[in-house]
């Protein structure tokens, strides 16, 4: 008998679809990651330049331009980079995420499967250019001297939280791209903003200062990939960078919220993905 996607389904079943479909998953990770790199020359380098350029570029406008680089102990690059590697994690994910049904459409409306694993299969290639991005980190510590802590061990933590911070709006935005191809202009166009309503390029703490911890450092934290930040640095910098309760708390509200109602957003609209498609 052929399968229908039953929005009724219990979730425990369509985790559970998913298992059973994870050789799909695999094939359509290793997929992203072929195609971006295909007839390149630097292949999977220029995962290693664009953090790095991008890092460099933000050191000298902040630190050196706009002399944000005068009060920390660290090199201000290493102060930076945890930044880069958030947002562009988060700006990337989020872009492909909300692009993924519908650059999909063709295998949605060809056959069954839990249509979650298509948003599922786009953060390989993310996780990828992570992680090229923490072995630029480490050759920076080695070049500055500087030793990371133990909290280096909660990496793994922060970067799962990171994902799920940009998959539940991430998922949103991909429904909603299926019914209305608007979003997906939005959403680059909000990402382009994002480098400077986010402290990638200098520290929460300057916002604090500047704004003596009014509404608009608190409006600040409000942003999740402020809190994102923040852990990072955190967790990457040891002593340089202390634990931010303001933006950490918020995070976690948004993490919860988006994570649920996505899901269940996604399963009620699940079925109608042909019809728009």
């Amino acid at each position: 008998m052929e399968k229908q996607i039953t929005a009724n389904k219990s979730l425990g079943l369509y985790l559970k679809e998913i298992w059973t479909n994870r050789e799909l998953l695999w094939i359509l990770s290793k997929r992203d990651v072929i195609v971006k790199y295909k007839q390149t020359i630097l292949g999977v380098t220029w995962s290693a330049i664009r953090p790095l350029i991008t890092t460099l570029v933000m050191s000298f406008a902040f630190g050196k331009i706009g002399k944000l680089d005068q009060n920390t102990e660290i090199s201000f690059t290493l102060m930076v980079l945890p930044g880069v590697l958030i947002w562009l994690f988060y700006s990337q994910a989020l872009v492909s995420l909300s692009q993924s049904l519908v650059n999909n459409a063709n295998l949605i409306t060809k056959v069954y499967f839990p249509r979650l694993i298509i948003p599922l299969s786009t953060l390989l290639l993310i996780l990828v250019d992570v992680l090229v991005a923490l072995l630029i980190f480490i050759g920076l510590c080695i070049f500055y001297g500087f030793i990371p802590d133990l909290k280096m061990l909660l990496m793994p933590f922060i970067l799962f939280l990171s994902f799920l911070a940009v998959f539940g709006i991430g998922l949103i935005a991909a429904v909603l791209n299926a019914k209305f191809r608007d979003i997906g202009q939005i959403v680059p166009f909000i990402v382009q903003f994002g480098y400077f309503v986010s402290p990638v390029g200098y520290l929460t703490d300057n916002v604090k200062n500047f704004s003596a911890g009014g509404w608009q450092y608190k409006l600040f934290c409000l942003n999740p990939v402020t809190g994102l930040i923040d852990l990072m640095r955190w967790c990457m910098l040891g002593k340089h960078a202390s634990f931010n309760f303001d933006s950490f708390w918020p995070l976690i509200i948004f993490v919860v919220g988006t994570s649920i109602f996505s899901l269940i957003f996604f399963r009620k609209h699940e079925r109608s993905f042909v019809d728009h498609i």
